[in-house]
């Protein structure tokens, strides 16, 4: 078995390419068991690869198991395999595949000297497993590429991330200093097709590549992760299309249920919404006293990304596209949706998301507060372009 699994690594490693690393290449630090976890697409599986590949370590001492090529009865029995012949790091990607994988990775921990990195959906949730691994767990998340990896990749120039106060602060002289990549028509391009990285392979169609990716998130990821019945699959597509009418979605529950044909099933509703949500194909934004209650009603849904709001979306409207980007490029901050304004960020600075000439009236009496304008390239004041937050990570 062993043989079999290193010959498949070994094809794996001959096609990986190490010249890019993504926004947290360097910012993991690896304990005994470490998690990588993202939507499907993400880019987890080319980051494993290239860590794998330069990793100081001899190839004999590491080992990368997919579950997506390979058929494995036991990982703790390969793991001791492995390390009776001198083994030291173990990858395994797309770990949720395994069935109790929760006890095999625990039965490693506690009986072998092995550090070990796996990978599995944005969905799993080790907190809530059966071997109760979140003590010995270190988890990392990671996000789809930003505006900036985008430009990096088209262009090949490294160019630097910004913080947010860096961008509030002193955004007319970033904005120069980066005019020199932006144009509305790049821009336009990564809103519809940048954000997963299968974007530059050259051998795929990226909107048959995303659909497929969709569909595997809702058909193998989801149903392998909670507790759903393969049939149910065709409702978590309808939900989809019906948040597609009218997104950023402020839910009506009992019209969702009608639509829906759900009859007063609030609790398999907000069920599904939340599978959704941690698959990473769309984003909750629950009210602040009750953001852990998945029962408690959403203040607004959006998809999770641009991309998958115009693959799903047979019209999809500016103003909505303009408010997904905003929010996809400020994950790493707390987001709540404010009485005044389209964004509440870290409790403090408040956001409008919209055009050229969007105005301040509905916040223009609120400190730090922001017009976020698109189609603009220098912004002005307390105006600041739209494209600029795609430098945040």
């Amino acid at each position: 078995m062993l043989d079999e699994i290193r010959e498949l690594q070994k094809l794996l490693l001959k096609k990986v390419k190490t010249q890019y690393k993504r926004y947290f290449f360097y910012k993991i630090n690896f304990d005994r068991l470490t998690g990588i976890i993202g939507a499907r697409g993400a880019g987890k599986t080319t980051f494993l690869l290239q860590y794998l590949k330069e990793n100081p370590l001899p190839m004999s001492k590491k080992l990368y198991i997919s579950a997506d090529a390979i058929k494995i009865d036991s990982l703790f029995d390969i793991a001791k395999s492995f390390e009776s012949e001198g083994g030291e790091l173990l990858i395994i990607d797309e770990i949720h595949k395994f069935v109790g994988f929760e006890l095999e990775l625990k039965k490693i921990y506690d009986f072998l000297e092995l550090e070990v990195i796996f990978s599995g959906s944005s969905a799993l949730r080790i907190d809530n497993s059966k071997a109760d691994l979140s003590r010995r767990v270190v988890i990392y998340e990671i996000e789809g590429l930003s505006f900036r990896e985008f430009l990096e990749l088209k262009s090949g120039n490294q160019i630097k991330t910004y913080s947010l106060e860096d961008i509030l602060s002193h955004h007319i002289d970033i904005a120069y200093d980066l005019s020199k990549y932006y144009t509305p028509k790049v821009f336009q391009e990564y809103l519809q097709y940048g954000y997963y990285p299968f974007y530059f392979d050259k051998y795929s169609n990226y909107q048959i590549k995303l659909n497929e990716t969709i569909n595997t998130v809702l058909e193998v990821d989801i149903p392998s992760i909670f507790n759903i019945e393969y049939q149910n699959i065709k409702s978590l597509k309808k939900l989809l299309l019906i948040l597609c009418e009218s997104v950023p979605y402020t839910p009506n529950i009992n019209e969702l249920l009608g639509k829906m044909n759900m009859g007063k099933d609030y609790r398999t509703l907000y069920r599904y919404l939340d599978y959704l949500h941690k698959a990473k194909i769309i984003t909750i934004i629950r009210p602040k006293s009750k953001s852990d209650n998945i029962f408690a009603k959403p203040d607004k849904i959006y998809f999770n990304n641009t991309n998958l709001h115009y693959a799903y979306c047979d019209t999809p409207n500016i103003g909505t596209i303009r408010e997904v980007f905003f929010r996809s490029m400020i994950f790493q901050h707390k987001i709540e949706i404010p009485k005044k304004g389209d964004f509440l960020v870290d409790d403090k600075y408040i956001f409008e998301i919209g055009g050229k000439n969007k105005r301040f009236n509905q916040i223009k009496d609120l400190q730090n507060s922001f017009i976020v304008a698109d189609d603009i390239e220098i912004g002005f004041k307390n105006r600041i372009p739209l494209w600029l937050f795609g430098f945040l990570y």
